[in-house]
């Protein structure tokens, strides 16, 4: 044992805790009641967005109450001692690099209210895609002459991308400052180019933050997206020194590069967390994406699902829990491994 917080996400089960749905409750509660009997201290709640219509105070008012509901039922099912981290991520209609001021005013908005959520499930971190929207590629003006999309990239992209950071700077900076009064930390997640157009690397978070005063703005380091799109192991090692100088290494995920089954991944284990350890002293989340319908086509998955106990007929494959319990036991190990050096 590691002794490390080990949290588990709920992306094995589910986008949407459906925090309104009592039946759904049952079904969270026997998910982690589970999974903490294999280690896990904590888990990661996906919170779901809003339709893009319904960025509005009172859809935010309706949010908080169903989550401060679910996690009161937690705490009555005897899971008090759980830890919640949440994963939020903007929309193009509450776009904080937008250069719209009204797309602006929503995103601070709607922002603040995932951190009232984070708050109210006991939380204190909110991580996840909140500088510009996941997924969501810039698409050239239409010529009206042609039906085939087209996209900025490369250098045309990284051009665009210098003003979008400028305007999601002052956002991101006064929702620190609201999020250090709920005492909830943010970190954003670098993602890889192959899912969200930025930013994809640590390096591009790092000078994005320059420009952020609030330290209550930090990062997640997730291994998939770092073994993507990362700058290597020695310049990996400098930026994680640097971001725990800043105070700003806020989460780290354990990810296999596929989404898939951590241990039987490719994952570089030692060049991955030997910087970390020393320096980092928040938990560690276990991220795997099952091949449930909302990610099969927007991670291409073709892998086999992982099938779901209570939900889905027992097969000759792993189930969710298995894969669960062997991800906490090859991290424990691995993280054992470093703290004997």
């Amino acid at each position: 044992m590691s002794g490390k917080e080990i949290y588990f996400s709920f992306f094995m089960f589910t986008s949407n805790v459906k925090p309104h749905d009592e039946q759904y409750r049952e079904t969270v509660v026997r998910h982690i009641k589970e999974l903490a009997s294999y280690g896990y201290t904590g888990f990661e709640f996906p919170i779901a967005a809003p339709k893009e219509t319904e960025h509005v105070s009172a859809k935010y008012a309706e949010d908080l109450v169903n989550y401060t509901n679910l996690r009161r039922h937690l705490d009555q099912q005897g899971l008090s001692h759980i830890k919640i981290s949440t994963n939020v991520g903007v929309t193009p209609t509450a776009d904080p690099s937008s250069s719209n001021p009204e797309t602006q005013r929503k995103a601070l908005e709607y922002l603040k209210s995932r951190v009232d959520i984070t708050q109210a499930l006991g939380g204190e971190i909110m991580m996840g895609p909140i500088i510009v929207p996941y997924a969501a590629f810039p698409e050239k003006p239409s010529s009206g002459k042609e039906p085939k999309k087209e996209y900025f990239w490369s250098d045309e992209l990284q051009e665009q991308l210098k003003n979008r950071y400028d305007n999601a700077r002052p956002i991101l900076n006064e929702l620190g400052k609201y999020a250090e009064t709920k005492k909830v930390k943010l970190a954003i997640e670098p993602i890889t180019h192959w899912e969200t157009p930025a930013p994809n690397k640590l390096s591009q978070l790092i000078q994005f933050l320059g420009g952020v005063q609030s330290k209550q703005v930090g990062v997640v380091i997730d291994s998939a997206h770092e073994i993507l799109d990362g700058d290597g192991p020695e310049i990996f090692k400098t930026q994680v020194e640097h971001l725990a100088r800043e105070g700003r290494l806020h989460y780290i995920q354990i990810s296999p590069p596929d989404r898939g089954a951590v241990h039987t991944s490719w994952i570089p284990w030692q060049s991955f967390l030997e910087p970390i350890v020393p320096v980092y002293k928040g938990p560690f989340s276990i991220e795997v994406f099952n091949a449930i319908p909302e990610f099969q086509e927007l991670l291409r998955l073709t892998r086999r699902k992982f099938w779901i106990p209570g939900e889905d007929s027992a097969n000759a494959y792993p189930s969710a829990y298995q894969i669960a319990k062997s991800a906490i036991e090859i991290t424990q190990k691995q993280l054992s491994k470093i703290q004997s050096k």
